[in-house]
């Protein structure tokens, strides 16, 4: 009952463990400047969204973007060796007083040790990740070198199950298009999020128990 007992904490403790993941932390507020007071009979106010002779590119916070997500991956090792060692020892049999040393007449020291190692092994990994899409963000901060902070959150609801994703990181401004939109490629300490919750999340998932039994906690 102990060990039963012991495993089934190692279990929920290994069910816990989880890697931060922007999914799971919640948007931060942006605080928007208030405008300022507009003259009577003017139709500028100084902090508004008005812009006579500026692009609609995103550069305050608050603003707008749209990310391309054009994540594309592909990894690929590979290794072989291979070793190969021999070696051979030969003994005579010695002489005593001109006579060869035996018994029986069989000689009793005449021997050969002939050694053969030989050892190949070898190894191959190969990884491809695609995401494609587009996601509006918003800029949560313009840094003191000109940076914009961005997160952009989607969650779709579909049948029985949410995907939700999430995307954070630095886009410079001169990187944003004149349609007001950056590549993923572009987007700087990019931390991109995809997963999906409901039904057909959760068939997709391993069990607990059988998280346990593939964790470091397991030491067999």
């Amino acid at each position: 009952m102990h060990r039963l007992a012991l495993i089934l904490v190692l279990a929920l403790l290994a069910g816990c463990a989880s890697t931060p993941s922007p999914i799971d932390e919640p948007p931060e507020p942006v605080s928007y400047p208030e405008p300022e007071a507009g003259t009577a009979g003017s139709l500028y106010r100084g902090n508004s969204a008005m812009a006579l002779f500026a692009d609609q590119r995103a550069r305050r916070p608050g603003d707008v973007l749209t990310i391309l997500l054009q994540e594309n991956t592909q990894a690929r090792t590979s290794s072989s060796t291979e070793t190969s060692k021999s070696s051979g020892i030969s003994l005579p049999n010695p002489t005593l007083f001109g006579r060869p040393v035996t018994k029986g007449g069989v000689p009793i020291l005449d021997t050969a040790v002939d050694t053969d190692n030989s050892f190949s092994g070898s190894g191959a990994s190969e990884q491809t990740n695609q995401l494609d899409g587009f996601i509006s963000a918003r800029v949560m901060e313009v840094t003191p070198n000109g940076l914009l902070r961005v997160r952009g959150e989607k969650r779709l609801r579909i049948n029985r199950g949410d995907e939700i994703i999430v995307v954070t990181g630095l886009v410079r401004p001169q990187d944003i298009g004149a349609d007001n939109t950056v590549p993923s490629l572009r987007v700087a300490d990019a931390d991109i999020a995809y997963r999906g919750r409901g039904q057909l999340g959760q068939v997709n998932q391993q069990g607990w128990l059988g998280r346990f039994f593939n964790s470091p906690l397991w030491p067999f």
